[in-house]
């Protein structure tokens, strides 16, 4: 983690004691799209440009939880997938053709996060709250890398007829605890040599 990130991470941390909530914070990163399903116009099969974010800190992710709107005429037709900066690909949620279909529309602020008390599975759409992504695919193997990076949410149309939009992507982001509060003091000294670095750009 450089020295801004650091600093950042250490004023929400702080944030979160004087508040009550333990050591652990949650950092949020997000857009909102309108992203065409699939991206060609004049086709209702195939993919849809990549949503993209960019993280701009460093720090080794300990939790990870997904956030999506999709418009879509049959969430049923929709493969989602998620790539890190490492190049790691992991399925949020697919149907087999054969043996789940079902009709209903999109997702609407829908969660994905391995502690979900529910499956995806059984879920109906329009997919509302939170859910465990697609078994056995887990959120998890994300645990450990590096967060700063281009991050690339996929959606593929696999089937003709229905068409629609991305309208949100959401990566939230748990920063790892401090073994010791010796990390308070080095990030205090880390958040006020930035606050003087930045006062002395200014300056000059």
């Amino acid at each position: 983690m450089d020295t801004r990130s650091f600093a950042r991470w250490i004023a929400a941390v702080l944030a979160g004691v004087l508040c009550g909530e333990g050591l652990a914070a949650a950092v949020t990163y997000s857009g909102d799209f309108d992203l065409r399903i699939p991206a060609e116009i004049g086709t209702t099969k195939g993919w849809m440009e990549d949503a993209v974010i960019v993280v701009p800190d460093h720090f080794a992710i300990e939790d990870l939880d997904v956030c999506i709107s999709i418009i879509h005429g049959n969430a049923f037709d929709l493969q989602i997938f998620l790539k890190s900066p490492a190049d790691t690909i992991m399925l949020l949620n697919m149907y087999d053709p054969f043996t789940e279909y079902f009709e209903g529309e999109g997702y609407s602020g829908t969660v994905f996060d391995d502690e979900a008390a529910a499956p995806i599975e059984s879920g109906k759409a329009p997919f509302a709250g939170r859910f465990r992504p697609k078994e056995p695919e887990k959120l998890s193997i994300f645990d450990g890398e590096d967060a700063y990076g281009t991050w690339h949410l996929q959606v593929y149309d696999a089937f003709y007829a229905d068409t629609g939009e991305l309208k949100k992507f959401e990566l939230i982001m748990t920063v790892p605890e401090p073994d010791s509060a010796v990390l308070f003091l080095l990030g205090g000294a880390a958040l006020l040599s930035v606050q003087r670095a930045d006062r002395s750009s200014q300056m000059d």
